[in-house]
């Protein structure tokens, strides 16, 4: 018997749906009348199968159907997609070309460095990556294979608004902190991947949705594993796959759907996000916001406090409550509320009560 669920503000792995883990308990031991759990079968069966292709198909649903796409689910996270990308595309005398807005662009580049050649098609460096470049700044390199943006970035807080227009090249995005967060079009882009850990699932399995034209076939001298288009001609059944992570993916999925799918979840995130940067641009200073006002998240919202003692005793003082994972990444320090799709609006509410009552007491 659960006695109570903290308020759950950890950036990854995150909060999941309560009514998605509580499916998930009644089908924990016997899954379909089939005398096992999910996690007993072989991925080769029948029913491992039907939930596998189901969760592929949710996706798409859930993004309009694109034509000529394919979900694949792959282990590693997005730091092997990070080496995956450069190395199924970045053909001799080419180079992927990245847009640098913070630690998880960087981590992409450096691999792209490593593999076969990575460029800087624009920077916010010179903001301390608090605000995203001006898209009329972003420009791919001429010998680009593809342009690489990182959809949001969780320990700066910030986020596209609008996506790049990369002409003829890919447009390839990271979108692990926020897909399925908010409504776009995802015919602007050739690849996207995501670690399923903060809005998808639990950890265990990454999403690539990748037009299938460019992974049908990829170069032959990369190890087997490591190319698309093994993971494209098998359906993601080449090894076995973290078939536990996806079917909560699956579930997770359904439970979207259930909340007026994406048009739903945006207008639910937005109206959280609105609360606590209403309130942290109302405190007089108290609280303040760390990236700019155009470059906002609305699935990170990182703050700071007028002095670092005041940001440890609201730590310890959250802690006290029930609040987890309010401690800024240990690289840039501060505040971080990561509010995901499951963070329900009551937590949010509770933590902006929260963040009133301790200003009156230490304001």
């Amino acid at each position: 018997m659960l006695s109570k669920r903290a308020y759950n503000f950890n950036a990854g792995p995150a909060a999941l749906p309560l009514a998605v883990l509580e499916r998930a308990q009644a089908e924990f031991v016997e899954f379909r009348e089939s005398g096992m759990s999910i996690m007993e079968m072989s991925h080769r069966g029948a029913i491992y199968e039907s939930v596998h292709n189901e969760a592929q198909e949710r996706l798409l649903s859930l993004l309009g159907n694109p034509q000529g796409y394919k979900v694949l689910f792959i282990q590693g996270g997005a730091s092997t997609q990070f080496a995956m990308v450069p190395m199924n595309f970045i053909s001799e005398g080419q180079v992927g070309s990245y847009v640098m807005t913070g630690s998880w662009a960087d981590k992409a580049l450096k691999e792209a460095k490593l593999t076969g050649g990575g460029h800087v098609a624009a920077s916010s460096a010179d903001k301390k990556f608090l605000a995203i470049p001006e898209l009329s700044s972003i420009k791919a390199a001429d010998n680009a294979a593809y342009l690489h943006v990182t959809s949001n970035e969780t320990i700066e807080g910030t986020q596209y608004a609008q996506y790049p227009d990369a002409g003829n090249i890919p447009l390839i995005a990271d979108m692990s902190s926020d897909i399925l967060s908010r409504d776009f079009d995802v015919n602007q882009f050739g690849l996207i991947y995501a670690g399923a850990q903060k809005n998808l699932g639990p950890s265990g399995v990454t999403v690539v949705i990748a037009k299938e034209e460019l992974i049908a076939s990829s170069p032959a001298n990369i190890p087997t594993i490591l190319r698309y288009d093994t993971h494209y001609k098998n359906n993601s059944l080449y090894n076995t796959p973290p078939s536990f992570s996806v079917y909560m993916v699956n579930e997770v999925l359904k439970w979207i759907e259930e909340q007026g799918g994406l048009a739903g979840t945006e207008a639910k995130n937005r109206d959280k996000a609105g609360l606590l940067y209403d309130y942290i641009d109302g405190s007089d200073g108290f609280y303040r916001g760390v990236a700019e006002e155009g470059s906002r998240s609305i699935m990170n919202v990182t703050f700071r406090m007028p002095s670092e003692e005041l940001e440890k005793q609201f730590i310890k003082a959250s802690e006290a409550e029930g609040f987890v994972g309010l401690k800024g990444h240990r690289s840039v320090g501060g505040l971080r509320a990561s509010i995901y799709n499951a963070v329900p609006h009551e937590n949010v509410k509770a933590l902006a009560d929260f963040m009133k009552h301790f200003r009156q007491t230490q304001g």
